[in-house]
């Protein structure tokens, strides 16, 4: 744990963290917020987990822009702090898996390691299978069938041809899912709403949400 006094000595630290409290004095915590997103997006990281606790309720539609998990106005009620500090550290744990989850996939010179957290969906088409990632674009050796059972359910086959990562899921609706990376990927209409079911399932076991 790390306190900060203002949102400069924040940012000059240069370390990230799974939970950030912020308050919001004028617009310098929300400032900080998106500079926290802009440096995690250039370095195709996790989204960190923001929780604002502020006296400021003005300010709240703004915290979806930056995919807030929580706004807490002041003063908090101990139980409903708890409640989301919970909440936080339950999805934080499920983060630091993913950090270090990994497979391990041939492509046409080697195999790679892949850590799930980097891969942001598989395509395939033309008898390929490729693999979008947060350092490039690779070919690899295998079946998507047999990918998405690797993978998991942290997975989701949204369409015959995509296997997209849930923690890389920036929005969605009825016909295609924008993912971190800004690419639009097809979502079947027939798997629309078992795709909301899993995603909704995966969210309440402490999935990493960007939504």
């Amino acid at each position: 744990m790390a306190i900060f006094s203002s949102a400069e000595e924040l940012l000059g630290a240069g370390a990230e963290f799974h939970i950030y409290f912020l308050d919001i004095k004028g617009i310098s915590g929300m400032e900080l917020a998106h500079a926290i997103r802009k440096r995690q997006e250039e370095h195709g990281a996790l989204r960190s987990i923001i929780i604002f606790v502020t006296g400021f309720s003005e300010h709240m539609g703004e915290a979806f822009d930056v995919q807030a998990f929580h706004y807490l106005l002041k003063p908090v009620k101990p139980d409903k702090f708890r409640q989301v500090l919970e909440r936080a550290w339950k999805e934080a744990e499920f983060m630091g898996k993913q950090e270090d989850a990994y497979i391990l996939l041939k492509i046409p010179s080697r195999k790679k390691k892949f850590l799930l957290k980097d891969i942001f969906y598989v395509e395939s088409g033309n008898k390929k299978v490729i693999v979008h990632a947060a350092d490039g674009t690779y070919e690899v050796q295998g079946k998507m069938g047999d990918l998405e059972t690797v993978f998991g359910e942290s997975f989701y086959r949204c369409h015959r041809c995509y296997l997209v990562n849930f923690a890389r899921i920036s929005s969605y609706n009825q016909n295609e899912i924008v993912m971190a990376n800004g690419d639009r990927i097809m979502l079947a209409y027939k798997k629309y709403s078992a795709f909301v079911k899993a995603y909704l399932s995966y969210a309440k076991g402490g999935g990493i949400v960007n939504v």
